[in-house]
């Protein structure tokens, strides 16, 4: 790995992992990922921005020793998790002058997580600055922009901002700045729905307040540098806010075929009657890809066979998953089959606690869809596009 230039006397000394395919043992990564970290080096003191994931940690190392960088006085941490973090250790074994900067819970965590000793840190609270002679960091405080310990750090005078998770998003890119918005937006997207979407209320304002700062770059800790910044501030704008889009969402899972029947012959009366629908197969489906499809979706409708008393295992996955993202949904509904007994609907539905839905009632049947079942979910497609009317979101 090689070290590029930002800017005079800034530096992305972080990795990239083309091979990696999976977060967090959950999250599929199709493109690998990066992990980011700056070293900005001032007329009297050098700063490291966070460090990288325990497995790319020589690559670190390598690039500050290439760089001959014999002296780092700060490790700016931003966020305790280990792909940020994670080097840390090694890191100040390196440079056993340099002090850890970060707020006191991340300390707290970083702590816990890498049992590191207490006075190696420097606790800094929300606009705080820290002089590197003809440089300033400042630092804002941005709990639950993904963890309750989150911050971001701007580099004043050159007005570029490093975001932490915000606004990135999980690509092995050989390019250090982005080249194709029309391209990154889809990846940026997903990233948003798979990371950041359940804590859509507190990033909305953040936001705003980045948007204050007017940065002229925006570093990220995943994924290439923002040379124009207007590009992820306005779709996170977009994502955040509360429109919502005239499309129905449809997870489903069929073992002998009935719940099929029902979702195909519902996706086709929503689509007769002018909505986009997004089916998903959850024996197939990218669980990334459902993830993105409820950034905007209006309506949500979760389709199950029976396994025992109850909807299949992998709807219950998806479902505590939906209720974790927290999506700006407006309405949901159930339709599936049952043999001898099943109570799906009330399962499914009070698992969506945390998710503000108007539930439309379901369509559950016993065995093969006959005629009386299909016309029920007609009667469900009608129900969609009146609730859709009522928010404004049909022509």
């Amino acid at each position: 790995m090689v070290s590029r230039e930002l800017g005079h006397g800034i530096f992305w000394v972080g990795a990239l992992d083309f091979d990696r395919r999976i977060f967090d043992e959950l999250i599929p990564l199709p493109e690998g990922t990066s992990y980011n970290a700056y070293l900005i080096r001032g007329s009297e003191k050098t700063a490291l921005i966070d460090t990288v994931d325990p497995t790319k940690e020589f690559d670190l190392v390598s690039n500050l020793v290439k760089m001959g960088t014999d002296r780092i006085d700060y490790i700016v941490i931003n966020h305790a998790e280990q792909d940020h973090s994670g080097s840390l250790p090694m890191i100040l074994e390196f440079y056993p002058d340099a002090v850890v900067v970060t707020n006191e819970k991340c300390r707290d965590l970083l702590i816990a997580l890498l049992q590191l000793p207490r006075e190696r840190f420097r606790v800094i609270h929300d606009q705080e600055t820290l002089s590197l002679g003809d440089r300033t960091l400042q630092f804002f405080l941005t709990p639950w922009t993904h963890w309750p310990e989150t911050q971001l750090t701007y580099l004043v005078e050159d007005k570029i901002l490093f975001p932490c998770d915000l606004f990135g998003f999980h690509a092995a890119s050989s390019d250090l700045f982005l080249q194709d918005e029309a391209a990154a937006y889809r990846s940026a997207k997903r990233y948003y729905a798979e990371i950041m979407m359940p804590f859509r209320g507190s990033i909305k304002g953040y936001v705003e307040k980045v948007k204050a700062l007017q940065p002229s770059m925006i570093a990220p800790s995943h994924g290439p540098v923002h040379q124009r910044p207007a590009f992820i501030l306005d779709a996170y704008a977009e994502w955040t806010s509360d429109v919502v889009k005239n499309e129905v969402v449809i997870p489903y899972i069929s073992m002998h075929g009935s719940t099929l029947k029902m979702v195909e012959h519902l996706t086709d009366a929503l689509i007769a009657r002018g909505i986009m629908v997004k089916p998903f197969n959850l024996t197939r489906t990218d669980i990334g890809e459902l993830a993105l499809a409820l950034v905007d979706t209006a309506t949500i409708v979760i389709a199950t066979p029976t396994v025992l008393f109850g909807p299949h295992p992998q709807i219950v996955y998806v479902t505590y998953l939906a209720n974790a993202l927290r999506p700006k949904v407006r309405f949901a509904s159930v339709i599936g089959s049952y043999g001898w007994g099943g109570k799906s609907a009330d399962v499914i539905t009070k698992m969506l606690d945390h998710v503000k839905v108007e539930l439309i009632p379901p369509v559950i049947i016993k065995g093969v869809p006959d005629e009386a079942a299909m016309q029920a979910l007609d009667r469900l497609a009608e129900d969609i596009v009146k609730k859709h009317k009522e928010i404004n979101l049909m022509s």
